[in-house]
Order: C-alpha cells, then structure tokens, then sequence
C-alpha cells in the first residue's frame, strides 16, 4: 500500500508544473505563478523518492521476489518519469522567461534539492507536508546540516549520490526526447 501513496505524492509535482506551466501561459500574478513553482519543488523529491523503496524487498512467503521487484521498479520507473517530465516543464517556462542557460542551472538545482529531499525523507523521515504542519522543527534540521555540513556526513553522500543520479537520468531522458 505504500506504493499506492507514494505514486500519488509522486503525481503531485507533475499536477504543480502543469499548473506553473498554465500560470505562466496565461500571465497570472507573479504570486501566483510562485506558489505553483514553490508547491512543486516542496513535493518534487517524492516523485524520485520511489527509487529508495527497493529497500523494503523482502523474500516474502507465497509472493516470488521478481514478482516484487517489477511491481517496485515498475513504480519507481513511473516516479522517475514523473519527476522528469514535471521538471522539463519547468525547465522550458525558466528558459522561455529568462534563458537556456538558467532553465539548465534551474533544472540541475532542482535535482540536488531533490537528492537532499530523499535524505530527508528516508533517512530523517520528514515528509513534504512537514513543512507546513512542523516548519519550525524541520527548519531547525535543515539549518543543522546546512551550517555543520561535515557533521552530517550522510547528509552529503546522500544528497551528492541522488543528485548526481538524477541529473544523469534527466540528461538521458531530455536527450532522448525530440525537443531538448
């Protein structure tokens, strides 16, 4: 079942750039166009996130593992799409607004925050919503690693590893596609 929520939190930044897409289209309120950019760098990491889950196979009784491990590399695989596809959408509204090279910079900083995301969900367990229903308590880790960097080594590894393999995937996924 958890599978089934994080698909669906995995959806939410791809619903969040369409809206920034559509927002900016239609020239809204620079205020609005930031809420929909904000709403989908909050919960982009949970489209990647997925990928992480490969950590709960187990051999499971009556259930064949590979039965198990294509359920989870079929969601996680749907999760990188995800993740992929919302962030080329921003991406093309930063470089139509600004320029290619800014739509790049965004997109790279996107999946480093994105990498940082993943660290704290597995490993500190914060969930995107915590940054409404426990901002200060979630502030207060961030800061942590962000001013003791080396005393969270994790902190690094893991953002550094995610990051480097997102932006990898994404430059694959946006030199496949037809329109780079």
């Amino acid at each position: 079942m958890f599978l089934v929520w994080n698909l669906f939190l995995a959806g939410v930044p791809a619903l969040a750039a369409l809206a920034f897409v559509r927002a900016a289209e239609k020239r809204s309120p620079a205020l609005v166009q930031a809420a929909w950019f904000a709403l989908w760098l909050l919960f982009l990491p949970n489209a990647p996130y997925i990928v992480t889950d490969f950590m709960h196979l187990r051999p499971r009784p009556l259930v064949p593992l590979w039965y198990d491990v294509a359920i989870l590399a079929s969601c996680a695989g749907t999760g990188l799409l995800l993740a992929y596809s919302s962030l080329a959408d921003v991406q093309s509204v930063m470089a139509r607004k600004f320029s290619q090279h800014v739509g790049w910079l965004l997109a790279a900083a996107a999946l480093v925050l994105s990498g940082f995301g993943i660290y704290l969900g597995r490993v500190l367990r914060w969930n995107s919503w915590d940054a409404v229903s426990s901002p200060l308590q979630l502030a207060a880790d961030v800061a942590d690693r962000a001013l003791n960097p080396l005393a969270h080594p994790q902190t690094i590894g893991v953002t550094i590893v995610y990051g480097i393999a997102l932006l990898l995937g994404y430059a694959a996924f946006r030199g496949s596609s037809p329109s780079t």
